[in-house]
């Protein structure tokens, strides 16, 4: 009914209103829209389509439709519609930037409508105004044709229903009639819009700050006047000059998800102005200068010249694992693999006994040993073998040797899962002789080839950070990986955890579980601690705390649970780059031996690091436990910023010297909250490494 009437409006006046013929029928239409194009075409059933010609024309009449019912929510201001069509849709398949036919777009209608949220909304999905509005003069003279031409129309059709006597022709004319009286008044209301407008404020604030040696970023705020039209983009300028002439550079930003920009490619050690104009239907509004009013691209390397601490660090190693293979390339432990061909039966009636010793089966059960379990998941489901036990294979069953220095080995060793047979045949060099450590590691590299064959999975994935041990002495090393797409294996299967977890037997009791039972019992923490040890940080500058404790084999570090590969941090600001006049004035800190900055002063509160550094320090405080008063004594690290790419970058924190490091048997005074946990300092390197 709808789509006929606007045919009919369309023959009468050579354009396609998108109006409805009245408000009560702009709601049938766009309910029935919104119902249909939320239907997903590509599940109808495929024997009903003729072939990709129609399912390709099926699709264009979902998108038509889509386009269609965003302009009918904009128009009835249904910011909810609006939200959820452009969260299912992408700006394509919406046509969201294509004019139609009265030289519209969404976006104008929400601007000259004074609609600020769907405008927002649109803005930050990549909406733009309509091209055919190159200036105010040709916006007013559009705005004032479509007001005359829908005048005009409505008069028509008034004096039609008038003069009719009343028929089925004459209840058409009537519907249409309302139609262009709704469309009338939305013309109206956008030329008011827009001739009340006025052109916006400055931003209401602009912060510069050093985002390289090459390099500026530039963040900035909407301006603060609700009386404007909404701001649709902002440009950015730049000069040496503080006067602005000459203009080096500038850069019109019309994506407004962020609103900060960073400039370019210039030079270091020189001083740059930088300044931001907003701009609305009604043109470009005054501009507001930076705080700082310029800044100088500089990084902290500069201070002293220091190059980057990894520079060519992976390549030189990669350099000394050739040489290292290729030095064991001609070694005696090589000779019985060059010999394999010549006794081609011998070798596969081998591996056919092979096949069925009870040592290459996945075990069922644990008796007092030395073993190896890994743990594959997808979403809720894990690797199971076909017996519904997750995979365990046997490294010793004599096991006496001290663990944690195999284990710690064992996570270095996890690096490189594809090297594990040229690690066998090295190792087996002096097998005969070898230490008990030795024959150790021989028989955990004899476990990972099991473990990989009978899996036919070569990346067994992360050593988790501490195996688990039984009261019957059963040793239970775990490595954990997730599967990101849906494999199928032949000796194992997919089934989900809770399943598992509740069909499972348990042969122990409560009191003293088995390692397997534990395993299952801890199995969703071991997951989640998989999961957020591979998280990232977001780019930015952070301040970390470094607490160590140490034991008799080994030292720990402080990490929080929810990012365990990471020190124990607040964020200090979003840009990760430290200049080199900050720099300068942590190292003049650093030499006149003052405390850590906790409490303002005066001659300091323009220092913006200054600032952000007592923030964090607070923060870092109040998150480990420590009275702030403590802080006094503690130190900024000043030899270094750590800098993890070229996103993230980190300033440590330190206690007092004593205290920076706990002894066996020492009481630590303050103990963090819960949320936090502590790991071996080597699966800590390993984990911030990944």
């Amino acid at each position: 009914k709808m789509t006929q009437q606007m045919r009919d409006l369309q023959l009468a006046q050579a354009r396609k209103p998108l109006g409805p013929s009245s408000p009560n029928a702009a709601k049938r239409l766009y309910r029935n829209l919104s119902g249909k194009f939320r239907v997903n075409y590509t599940s109808f059933d495929e024997g009903s389509l003729v072939g990709r010609g129609e399912k390709e024309k099926l699709r264009k009449s979902y998108l038509f439709q889509s386009n269609a019912a965003l302009f009918e929510a904009v128009e009835l201001q249904d910011l909810d519609r609006v939200q959820e069509m452009l969260k299912h849709y992408s700006p394509e398949e919406l046509d969201l930037n294509t004019p139609n036919s009265e030289g519209l777009l969404p976006l104008d209608i929400a601007i000259m409508t004074n609609n600020a949220p769907i405008a927002r909304a649109l803005l930050q999905a990549g909406a733009k105004e309509s091209p055919h509005f190159v200036s105010l003069e040709s916006r007013s003279l559009h705005l004032s044709t479509l007001v005359r031409e829908a005048e005009q129309r409505v008069n028509e059709l008034m004096a039609q229903v008038v003069n009719e006597a009343p028929s089925a022709d004459c209840s058409e004319k009537e519907k249409q009639l309302k139609a262009w009286e709704w469309r009338f008044r939305l013309y109206k209301r956008m030329k008011a819009g827009f001739e009340h407008a006025r052109a916006p404020d400055a931003p209401s604030s602009v912060h510069l700050s050093v985002a390289s040696s090459s390099s500026l970023q530039v963040t900035f705020w909407e301006p603060l006047s609700v009386n404007s039209a909404v701001v649709t983009k902002y440009k950015v300028e730049w000069s040496c000059s503080p006067t602005f002439s000459p203009l080096l550079g500038e850069a019109v930003i019309e994506k407004l998800k962020d609103l900060h920009f960073t400039i370019q490619g210039l030079q270091s050690g020189t001083e740059y102005h930088v300044r931001v104009s907003a701009y609305n239907m009604k043109g470009w509004g005054p501009p507001q200068a930076s705080v700082p009013p310029f800044a100088i691209p500089s990084n902290w390397r500069e201070y002293d010249g220091r190059a980057p601490r990894r520079r060519g660090q992976a390549e030189a190693l990669d350099h000394l694992l050739g040489q290292v293979k290729t030095v064991h390339q001609h070694c005696i432990c090589h000779e019985p693999c060059k010999n394999q061909p010549q006794s081609r039966k011998h070798s596969v009636s081998k591996s056919l006994k092979h096949l069925f010793h009870p040592g290459s089966k996945f075990l069922k059960t644990l008796k007092r040993g030395l073993y190896l379990t890994a743990i594959f998941y997808k979403d809720d489901n894990i690797l199971v073998t076909h017996e519904d036990q997750i995979p365990v294979v046997e490294i010793d069953d004599t096991y006496s040797c001290l663990l944690m220095q195999d284990f710690l080995w064992l996570t270095k060793v996890s690096c490189m899962w594809d090297e594990i047979l040229w690690l066998r045949q090295c190792v087996t060099v002096s097998q005969s002789s070898c230490s008990c450590v030795l024959q150790t590691r021989f028989k955990m590299l004899l476990a990972i080839s099991q473990m990989q064959g009978l899996l036919g999975i070569q990346d067994l994935g992360q050593v988790f950070f501490e195996p688990i041990k039984d009261k019957q002495g059963n040793i239970l090393i775990v490595t954990l990986k997730e599967v990101k797409t849906h494999q199928t294996f032949e000796s194992v299967r997919w089934v989900p955890i809770c399943k598992l977890q509740t069909s499972r037997k348990s042969v122990s009791s409560p009191e003293e579980p088995t390692a397997l039972d534990t395993l299952l019992i801890s199995l969703q923490d071991k997951l989640a601690y998989h999961q957020r040890s591979s998280h990232a940080l977001s780019a930015g500058l952070y301040l970390g705390y470094l607490k160590l404790c140490s034991a008799v084999d080994q030292i720990r570090v402080l990490v929080p649970e929810q990012l365990p590969n990471i020190l124990c941090h607040v964020k200090i600001r979003s840009n990760p780059n430290i200049s080199r006049e900050e720099w300068e004035w942590l190292q003049k800190m650093a030499t006149v031996e003052e405390p850590v900055p906790t409490e303002p002063e005066a001659d300091r509160s323009q220092n913006p690091l200054f600032q952000e550094l007592q923030v964090a320090i607070k923060e870092l405080m109040t998150l480990v436990n420590i009275p702030l008063q403590e802080a006094k004594d503690f130190r900024l690290y000043s030899q270094e910023v750590l800098d993890f790419g070229d996103q993230v970058s980190f300033l440590l924190l330190l206690p007092p010297s004593d205290d920076v490091c706990t002894a066996p048997g020492q009481n630590n005074p303050y103990t963090p909250r819960s949320g936090f946990l502590t790991l071996p300092l080597q699966i800590f390197e390993l984990g911030e490494e990944r």
